[in-house]
């Protein structure tokens, strides 16, 4: 029931955490694990800490990008312990769960732990639709990356077990088109800030926040494959009519010399 998930570690140090990490996921039922550039693996340390796990070691895939990582995935969640300068929507694990375990058969979903002593880069959580946060005391607040792991993990066993429905708008029929691929997304992302910086709207020396904003927007709405295919054509047409306006300029100062 749980296949559909993906547990992402993005610069994971210590090869021990990617173990431990391995025998949270087997405990709870899960088995994709993906590793984006971590910095000793294979290794003995791994293997040892995996405590019976080392399947899901032998099958984790090591990338060297996020885009490797979550492109075929619909929806990506990343884990954040601290605010942001943009704020971006935050849930709790069982929140998580609520929404993600349903999506058996439907999507898939990633979720992204980062580096051991700093977590993600606001970049890797701008890619992401939702942020996670384990909801600890603020004293002491940092976890160990396999205990957030084995946290999160273990509310999507529970979502499983007691057929959790998630708590979203319903449109009286179930959806009928696929979610967008994060490939997907991401190639809209770069349309998007193309445009816009032909049509003069954003500065790319001074583009401040709006590309993180316009992606929390998007990402905000999960946006499907059809959907995502209908803004792409919108933004051809504003290609071609800027193209267009621009060959008639040069043509207008041709006449003119």
């Amino acid at each position: 029931m749980l296949d559909h998930i993906r547990i992402v570690l993005v610069n994971t140090t210590h090869p021990g955490n990617i173990g431990a990490v391995a025998r949270a996921m087997k405990n709870m039922g899960l088995a994709d694990l993906c590793l984006v550039e971590p910095k000793h693996f294979p290794d003995e340390a791994a293997t040892a800490r995996a405590s019976g796990a080392t399947d899901i070691l032998d099958a984790a895939r090591v990338v060297g990008t996020l885009e490797e990582a979550v492109g075929d995935c619909q929806l990506v969640v990343g884990t954040s312990a601290r605010g942001r300068h943009i704020p971006w929507p935050v849930i709790d694990p069982r929140e998580l769960a609520a929404i993600a375990a349903p999506l058996s058969g439907q999507s898939r979903v990633a979720i992204l732990f980062g580096r051991e002593d700093r977590g993600l880069t606001n970049e890797e959580l701008h890619a992401c639709h939702l942020h996670v946060h384990i909801p600890s005391v603020e004293g002491f607040s940092s976890l160990n990356i396999a205990a957030a792991v084995q946290v999160v993990c273990y509310e999507l066993r529970m979502a499983v077990l007691q057929d959790v429905r998630a708590e979203r708008p319903q449109w009286g029929t179930d959806w009928d088109i696929e979610l967008a691929d994060h490939v997907e997304l991401e190639r809209l992302f770069e349309h998007l800030e193309r445009t816009l910086v032909d049509i003069e709207f954003l500065d790319p020396n001074n583009p401040r926040q709006l590309m993180p904003r316009l992606r929390r927007l998007l990402l905000r709405a999960v946006p499907d494959k059809v959907e995502v295919n209908v803004l792409r054509g919108i933004l051809k047409m504003v290609d071609r009519a800027v193209a267009g306006e621009l060959r008639g300029q040069r043509v207008g100062r041709s006449k003119a010399d």
